[in-house]
């Protein structure tokens, strides 16, 4: 279908989110292959030959998916851009990115297992952007599958508000179809490849349970309308017309908190009827609030509304390098036109840049085309020094929308180029994985020269040394995995930082008080200036501040970041001539040196959020290891077919390893999830460990 007779309300911008497995891309490729994009479903495999979406390396041979692929394909006259994310807690910052552009979202969940941690994670995540989803309970037509069960787990675990529009026929290897509660019909199969769906009757020993069901369904999509409330409470459930339940069905999931459940097998012909679910009951970018963001000349809230007409605003949301175009910005328009060759203003660097060409990406294969409008997804070719979450917009017309926040990477290793030729090749290589993945982070060890990686988890860091060798041809040693430590204090200390120096001629002076003591959790360093009188000139306190910050970056007892601690200037003394912001900086540092050691410094050390899911007889050497881990227990669930979740907190020194260490405690049948979940104190005579090691 030609783009451009889509009128903007047939637009959809949706995300497929789920738990590592569950079948997201399985579910996208049915998709693919449904809307007529692809010729034969690809399989998600570990054997090189994967699935559209899944076009790296890396995705073909571990059958999972790294990095968000965007997609567009044609449903009923309407356009679906559709990204497929990935499962994986290590790259939660590519669902964090996807849902913070997409309208709404389609919620996989695997039959056999329900609801499990990423889901809620994921959830989680939408809830945060307030994008409506569908659930979509994949695979129950295999061993163990059961639609049922996975509805009471979204109920426990995720929303009472979650209610079956389609009722499967059949069970496990025996469903063919389902019955739509809109139109009280079957829709049947004989091979989950069929063409198409064969609309029939409910079978008569289904009747009853899907009469019940859709009066439910009824009772709670009325609720959207004051009016249609009356006329249900009069006349009853057959009053209401199907246009009527669907438009209230529509409001209601529209609003965020209430959502519709379909189940089958993401392969088959079934997702036609995840399809109709989309178009009908998902937002297009009209159903949106206008987007708010900052005029960055006069700091004005502004507006923009999803209208052709509007100014152009766009956020960029992903980076990704391709080997034919070089670097790909995928962007998501909000107002306006953008066209290729035209010019653009960064508010976020303050550049303007011009987009060269605009490429609408099918996952690895691209289409030019010649402008994105309001509401639309695609990607450009052409921007240097646009990075994730930089505001794009028509330079007569500046906006700076909000920008995308990630997690600080817990997990960092060093790595150095095998060779003097490795070594320009790296620096590159990095560079551009950065540009690329706003969690990954590089710098260099002041002490040691070393580069040091950082990111969300080992399987992140692995896939990221993975890519550096092959995408780059870079060899590289790498060290063994660090804990990204920090250092704090506990009690209060108020300390004089005089710096003075006479060596014939100007002489140096600077001398300050400071009250050091800690900050809430999580608010940073924090300067206070409380100086009465002119006792430490005005133009001098920065400097101070300046000096005391540089210190607490470069750590005091363990050589980590000083976090979380509040800084007072309260009193001084300066000299007429003799004093000048160095000075005052050294005053300030050796102010910082000593309030740090006298006010009950303390190491911090990242703590993760575990879930184990177990099957039962594993259970006890489970919570057995986790413990001598230095772990917490925090809660045990029950979940479908006998297995059990266990929740704790283990410190992330003691979790290096632990994916292949599980596997072998529970014959490969275990799984873990891991997160950050806060910083603690390390225990006394842990950190002393810790210290005498790194002041080695």
């Amino acid at each position: 279908m030609a783009e451009t007779n889509v009128p903007l309300k047939n637009f959809r911008n949706i995300g497929i989110i789920a738990h590592i497995d569950a079948g997201k891309t399985t579910t996208t490729e049915g998709i693919l292959y449904r809307t007529g994009l692809t010729h034969k479903i690809g399989v998600v495999k570990g054997d090189g030959d994967g699935a559209t979406t899944d076009w790296m390396a890396q995705e073909k041979e571990r059958g999972i998916t790294i990095t968000s692929a965007a997609v567009t394909c044609f449903w009923r006259n309407h356009k679906i851009n559709i990204i497929d994310t990935p499962g994986h807690i290590d790259f939660t910052a590519e669902v964090e990115r996807s849902l913070r552009v997409l309208d709404g979202a389609v919620t996989v969940f695997d039959g056999k297992m329900g609801v499990e941690a990423q889901s809620e994670t994921v959830w989680r995540q939408a809830n945060k952007y307030g994008v409506p989803r569908i659930c979509f309970v994949n695979k129950i037509n295999q061993t163990g599958g059961d639609f049922w069960k996975s509805l009471e787990s979204i109920h426990n675990r995720l929303s009472k508000q979650a209610f079956p529009i389609h009722i499967p026929i059949g069970f496990e290897k025996t469903i063919n179809g389902v019955v739509d509660l809109i139109d009280m019909k079957a829709y049947t199969y004989t091979d989950f490849s069929d063409h198409e769906l064969v609309q029939g009757e409910i079978p008569a020993d289904m009747l009853e349970k899907c009469q019940n069901a859709r009066s439910l369904l009824v009772e709670n999509a009325v609720e959207a309308d004051d009016e249609l409330m009356m006329k249900f409470l009069d006349q009853g459930e057959e009053a209401i017309t199907i246009d009527e339940l669907k438009s209230a069905l529509r409001k209601r999931v529209l609003a965020g908190d209430f959502f519709l459940v379909t189940g089958g097998d993401g392969r088959g012909v079934i997702v036609e009827k995840v399809l109709d679910l989309m178009v009908d009951y998902l937002p297009s970018p009209l159903d949106v609030d206008e987007i708010w963001g900052k005029n960055p000349k006069t700091g004005d809230e502004v507006s923009r509304k999803p209208d052709d007409k509007e100014p152009m605003s766009a956020l960029a949301f992903k980076i990704a390098t391709d080997p034919f175009v070089g670097k790909l910005i995928f962007i998501r328009v909000y107002s306006g036109v953008l066209n290729s060759g035209s010019y653009v203003l960064n508010t976020t660097t303050g550049d303007k840049e011009r987009i060269g060409r605009i490429v609408r990406m099918h996952a690895d294969k691209r289409e030019e085309i010649d402008k994105i409008t309001a509401g639309d997804i695609a990607a450009v070719v052409g921007l240097k020094n646009t990075g994730t979450g930089n505001t794009l917009t028509d330079p007569a017309h500046p906006i700076a929308l909000e920008s995308i926040e990630f997690p600080e990477p817990p997990v960092s290793i060093a790595v150095e180029p095998k060779s003097k030729a490795d070594q320009e090749k790296m620096a590159l290589a990095l560079q551009r994985l950065a540009e690329e993945d706003p969690t990954f982070r590089i710098h260099t060890d002041e002490e040691t020269g070393q580069t040091i990686m950082s990111g969300m988890g080992e399987l992140h860091l692995d896939i990221l040394i993975d890519r550096m060798k092959r995408e780059f041809k870079v060899e590289a040693n790498i060290g063994e995995p660090q804990v990204a430590f920090r250092e704090s204090i506990k009690g209060k200390a108020e300390v004089q930082g005089k710096h003075a120096k006479q060596s014939g001629g100007r002489g140096q002076y600077g001398d300050v008080w400071v009250r050091f003591e800690p900050n809430e959790a999580g608010k940073g360093f924090e300067f206070v200036d409380e100086i009465k009188g002119g006792v430490v000139p005005q133009e001098y306190r920065p400097a101070v501040m300046k000096g005391i910050r540089e210190t607490l970056e470069g750590g005091v007892i363990a050589g980590y970041p000083v976090v979380d601690v509040k800084a007072t200037l309260y009193d001084g003394s300066y000299h007429d001539v003799d004093s000048s912001e160095l000075a005052f900086s050294l005053a300030g540092s050796l102010a910082a040196r000593e309030g740090i050691k006298q006010a009950t410094p303390i190491l911090l050390e990242p703590v993760m959020k575990v879930e184990v899911t177990t099957p039962e007889e594993f259970m006890g050497d489970i919570i057995g290891d986790l413990n001598s881990r230095r772990g917490r227990i925090d809660t045990m669930e029950d979940l479908m077919g006998g297995a059990k979740l266990v929740k704790a907190f283990v410190p992330l020194a003691n979790m290096f390893g632990y994916t292949s260490d599980i596997r072998s405690m529970s014959q490969g049948r275990a799984a873990s999830t891991m997160e950050l979940a806060q910083y603690e104190e390390v225990p006394p005579n842990v950190a002393q460990e810790i210290i005498e090691k790194r002041n080695k």
